[in-house]
């Protein structure tokens, strides 16, 4: 069985409209998914990217662009100035991270739960009671990150390692053994991948 590690931050909007066709494909595919989630702060500053600030004029105009497209083409209403945004990544991270240790619930739709909050219900995902109210709505108990914060935080600075190692340098990113696929756009790619046909 086929495992895909998913490299990925509640925080990106790429991230929010791959939606859960990361899920869909790995159980067509009879794969797994293990859930990495990184600062992508931290990883553009280790790999060589710019924050969305200090780019070029005409990557940001581009960048809309292709949000509003792809927001259209999923069926993934977006805010493209949502009101918690920039936001601290780290809670609902530690959250994820201690859900997926835990077991027992959605952790693909806590995932897209946590991203969906920002980019289209105007909700701080760095709050408590957010993250509280989508780990019960995925069948977690609302308290399992804190009582994993310590824990998940050791986490989230391993899987900034990780990702720096196997190659990663954005969000989102899947990676099977040695191949990479970046962006949710890329991901009918890692399902010919995973069929053998690519």
């Amino acid at each position: 069985m086929a495992q895909i590690d998913y490299f990925f931050a509640t925080v990106s909007p790429f991230v929010y409209l791959a939606g859960q066709r990361l899920e869909a494909l790995a159980q067509r595919n009879g794969a797994t998914v293990h859930y990495v989630p990184v600062d992508p702060s931290a990883l553009f500053a280790r790999t060589g990217g710019l924050p969305l600030a200090e780019r070029h004029d005409n990557r940001k105009t581009f960048r809309l662009q292709e949000l509003a497209r792809q927001s259209r083409k999923h069926g993934l209403p977006i805010n493209l100035q949502p009101a918690y945004w920039p936001v601290n990544p780290a809670p609902s991270a530690y959250a994820i991270i201690a859900a997926q240790a835990a077991g027992g619930g959605d952790l693909g739709g806590l995932v897209h739960g946590l991203a969906r909050a920002c980019w289209a219900e105007n909700r701080n995902i760095a709050e408590d009671e957010v993250i509280q109210d989508l780990l019960a709505r995925n069948g977690f108990d609302p308290r399992v990150a804190d009582r994993g914060m310590l824990s998940a935080a050791e986490t989230y600075a391993v899987n900034l390692e990780e990702a720096v190692s196997r190659g990663v340098f954005g969000v989102p990113f899947y990676v099977v053994g040695e191949e990479r696929f970046w962006g949710q756009d890329h991901l009918e790619d890692l399902e010919l991948h995973l069929q053998g046909k690519l």
